[in-house]
């Protein structure tokens, strides 16, 4: 598959709809969709793998929303890890800072709260991609967070460079909001200043990337190199990570078996 070839490719998947949805606010972006682990006939399986908690990205804007994760969840479903896909408000729809990073972290809780009655682990692994990345980064740093291991996916995890670099025509300053107070905002929300305490991170990102340059999780990875441990994927772009039957998608549920 073509770095051009891999965006089509996922979105080409059709959704696939969860066991159950569960809201954890008013708001309709305020739910979490809930896979349960299946086996290979597609009947209920023991779980073999541990709670993942999915954000997807979309670089935090409305236009893009869980639904072109929903194959991935179901694929990690089908390795036995009970998944909970979150939503959140985004940009252009009720979200933004700080109601987007609240959101992240009160789906965290439901999901948690709503996986651990099938095991006897509850630990969470939070997996996220693209922008869902940064949130994820973002989200395993606050105090009090179930989150005991961080996949970040071709993440957003220097803000600041991303700011930078005007990423997605300048997603960054939409997402913290422009004018006075920005670079204090953005020192806030930059997880490559506020890495996770005790928190093992884990980054796969493409060489190739055309849209999150692999620059910024080699940023991350260099300030923060005791818990982090960067995984390239040569050749590979943005999007084939997340995308199930991909190689690097392989990668990426070998991680977390």
């Amino acid at each position: 598959m073509s770095v051009a070839d891999e965006e089509p490719a996922l979105l080409g998947l059709a959704p696939v709809a969860p066991d159950r949805t569960v809201a954890y606010g008013p708001h309709p972006d305020q739910l979490v969709d809930v896979y349960a682990p299946r086996a290979g006939d597609g009947g209920r399986a023991a779980v073999r793998g541990p709670l993942v908690v999915l954000l997807h990205g979309g670089f935090w804007r409305a236009a893009y929303d869980r639904r072109h994760l929903s194959p991935l969840a179901a694929e990690l479903a089908g390795q036995g890890m009970p998944v909970a896909l979150a939503e959140y408000r985004r940009v252009g729809a009720g979200g933004g800072a700080p109601q987007t990073f609240e959101d992240v972290t009160a789906a965290i809780g439901a999901a948690h709260a709503e996986l651990a009655r099938t095991v006897a682990d509850p630990a969470v692994v939070l997996v996220g991609h693209s922008a869902g990345g940064h949130l994820a980064l973002l989200a395993a740093a606050r105090p009090g967070t179930p989150v005991t291991r961080v996949l970040a996916v071709s993440p957003v995890a220097d803000l600041a460079r991303a700011h930078e670099l005007g990423l997605s025509d300048g997603a960054v300053a939409e997402l913290l909001g422009a004018g006075p107070g920005l670079p204090e905002r953005l020192a806030a929300a930059d997880p490559a200043r506020h890495p996770p305490a005790g928190v093992p991170v884990t980054i796969l990102h493409g060489t190739d990337d055309p849209d999150v340059p692999v620059e910024l999780s080699r940023r991350y990875a260099a300030r923060n190199p005791g818990t982090t441990d960067l995984r390239e994927l040569p050749g590979v772009g943005h999007y084939a990570p997340v995308t199930p039957g991909s190689p690097s998608c392989h990668t990426l549920v070998g991680c977390l078996s």
